[in-house]
């Protein structure tokens, strides 16, 4: 019994007394109950952050994971001649891009890219240079100028390819190639230095005139930059188009060139190293202007190659120079019309006064000597010019000096700036003793004389001849110039048809006219290969020698010297200057075949034909291209 007491005695405690453990459980249970009340307080914090304060952050941030939105570049302006045809328009290509914003590894991504696409040196260069110094939201291009079949192989691995994306672009096409291209110019893809002065060029397919038009009109050119959204899935694969705002194209710049006049007159010239200008002389407007040989322009767009650049720039030709306006050469015989002016403006020399040549003149026990051997005997200002007396202007040159001459040459337009819409224009020269004393070097009697006759250290361009001539035809001082219209607009200069009078007397003007029209259509003239076969048409020029090498006494006096038997480097310039119609002057051309010997053989029978082709034409009396069988009928009459 007792032990059965002990047994309840122990077994009661159990059931009746305090459990110990009971404490230590209730505040463990408090403590995670108050640790689960603070998560779910914390957790409700952040999802009220997340929804109502960050949420349109995050609702932005989830969008631009779906949607890829990138600027556009605009389409580059058109260039049309005068009737509208194009001359420089764009066409459409395909190019891979690199959005470096949706690739966490750039590097990656390139050298994948390169596995499938191979960049060369010159690629990797440029992606390098545009990723450091653009910004990682402006998509860099990786390759331009695709193929269906690479287009096929990016699209095919895209997966691996996170960023890059395939987008169709433009170039610049140039539908008469060769034929424009120093005057239209050509375009490149900028530079560093471009592109920080302009944003707009960072992006890709964007390019920069590098010459003619396309330089000198090049923000013209440019447009506006659009924008297009896309909606891409997760490796960055356009899925959709989403949004599109188109950049708004550049402006389209209207030429005075005439397309038409622009190819007879390269098929007349041939393969001649020459240049070509024809001048409206009313209104300053360049009808046509051709410098050969020439280049293809659109070479430029897509990169030249070293060697064709080594092509270009080793010919003794100069293909890429635009001899018309930065081709420098003596004048020659061309010059004499200005001389006369300044003699008769000077008041030492009147258009009677007669100057005896019997094919030299001796000045300071120096000989200089008349083309003519034999001499002109005594001539006027009007036989002078008819037979191009190179004594007559020696001796008028030595009268009234080289301060004069300058300053009458000026005033007709040789020697100076002239205002035309092209870059990389020269300005030639017309000497002076000041000039050459601030070269250091002393001006003696010899070097007016030489002055005379367009030689020694004058030197013009084709661009100054035709203004020269256009300016002799109206005494007014007209300025050329190559753009017409702007959108539509007609350029104010377009219709200018009264330009400043030269201020030289008419009665003066008149007999250089007189002396020219001499030069072409009076019996013993320098040109009568110059004459027009059109009915009632006449034209006045003057022709042009200018020597490139010294010929010694002792070789022109045995009296078979003939320049045509020199090698080519070293044969006269020819040049021709003309106006017509005489009653009525309404175009000016200019011709100067490098190296071509005569201006009275070679010139001046190219710049009969370059004269009747634009009156035949007629360009600025018409708003449509003339009828080729029209323009063609010039063809048969030789």
């Amino acid at each position: 019994m007792k032990w059965r007491k002990r047994e309840n005695r122990r077994l009661m405690p159990i059931r009746d007394q305090k459990d110990p453990a009971r404490g230590v459980f209730t505040r463990r249970a408090l403590l995670f109950m108050a640790v689960q009340a603070g998560a779910m307080g914390e957790l409700a914090r952040r999802l009220y952050k997340l929804q109502i304060n960050d949420g349109d952050h995050y609702a932005r941030m989830a969008a631009n994971n779906r949607v890829s939105k990138r600027l556009l570049a605009p389409p580059r302006g058109r260039i049309v001649d005068r009737y509208g045809i194009a001359l420089a328009s764009n066409k459409e290509n395909w190019r891979a891009l690199l959005m470096p914003e949706e690739t966490t590894d750039v590097s990656a991504t390139i050298e994948r890219f390169s596995a499938i696409i191979p960049l060369d040196e010159r690629d990797r260069s440029r992606i390098g240079r545009e990723m450091r110094h653009q910004r990682r939201f402006v998509p860099v291009m990786l390759r331009d100028f695709l193929s269906w079949d690479e287009m096929a192989r990016i699209e095919l691995n895209a997966p691996s390819l996170p960023g890059v994306l395939i987008d169709v672009g433009t170039r610049r096409v140039y539908p008469e190639g060769e034929m424009l291209a120093h005057i239209i110019g050509y375009v490149a893809p900028p530079n560093e230095g471009d592109v920080a002065g302009s944003a707009l060029l960072a992006l890709p397919g964007m390019r920069v005139g590098r010459a003619g038009i396309e330089q000198s009109q090049d923000e013209r050119l440019r447009g506006n930059a659009g924008s297009v959204e896309m909606e891409v899935n997760a490796v960055g694969r356009m899925m959709s188009e989403i949004n599109r705002v188109e950049g708004m194209p550049g402006e389209e710049i209207s030429l005075t060139i005439d397309r038409g006049l622009q190819q007879k007159v390269l098929n007349h010239i041939g393969d001649q190293t020459a240049s070509a200008v024809v001048l409206d002389c009313h209104n300053g407007e360049v009808l046509a202007m051709v410098s050969t040989p020439s280049f293809d322009p659109a070479l430029f767009d897509s990169g030249v190659s070293h060697a064709q650049w080594i092509e270009w720039t080793d010919n003794v030709h100069t293909p890429l120079i635009n001899k018309a306006v930065a081709g420098v050469y003596p004048p020659g015989s061309t010059f004499k019309p200005a001389v006369a002016m300044a003699a008769l403006q000077s008041g030492l020399v009147s258009p009677t006064n007669r100057v005896f040549c019997p094919g030299h003149l001796d000045v300071g026990g120096t000989r200089f000597h008349c083309w003519s051997r034999w001499g002109h005997g005594s001539v006027d200002l009007h036989g002078a010019l008819k037979y191009s007396c190179d004594v007559y202007f020696y001796e008028v040159a030595r009268r009234i000096g080289m301060d004069r001459i300058a300053q009458a040459a000026h005033q007709m337009g040789l020697g100076v700036k002239l205002d035309i819409e092209l870059p990389h224009t020269r300005d030639g020269l017309i000497p002076t003793p000041a000039w050459r004393q601030a070269h250091h070097h002393h001006w003696n009697g010899g070097d007016t004389i030489v002055s005379g006759i367009g030689q020694g250290f004058i030197q013009v361009t084709p661009l100054q001849l035709a203004t020269y001539s256009a300016r002799i035809a109206t005494g007014r001082a007209v300025e050329p110039h190559l753009v017409r219209a702007i959108n539509g607009e007609l350029d104010p200069r377009a219709q200018a048809e009264h330009w400043p009078e030269l201020g030289m007397p008419q009665n003066y003007l008149q007999a250089l006219r007189d002396g020219m029209f001499a030069v072409v259509n009076e019996p013993h003239g320098t040109a009568p290969k110059a004459q027009l076969d059109l009915p009632g048409m006449t034209m006045a020029g003057k022709t042009g020698s200018a020597q490139v090498r010294h010929v010694s006494r002792a070789l022109r006096e045995t009296g078979h010297f003939n320049s045509a038997d020199l090698p080519w480097e070293y044969r006269p310039h020819a040049l021709f200057i003309c106006f017509a119609p005489y009653d009525a002057p309404r175009y000016a051309v200019s011709v100067v075949i490098e190296h071509g010997n005569t201006g009275a053989d070679a010139a001046a029978p190219l710049a009969r034909d370059i004269m009747r082709d634009t009156l035949l034409r007629d360009p600025v009396n018409h708003t449509t291209p003339p009828p080729e069988n029209v323009a063609d009928a010039s063809d048969t009459l030789e």
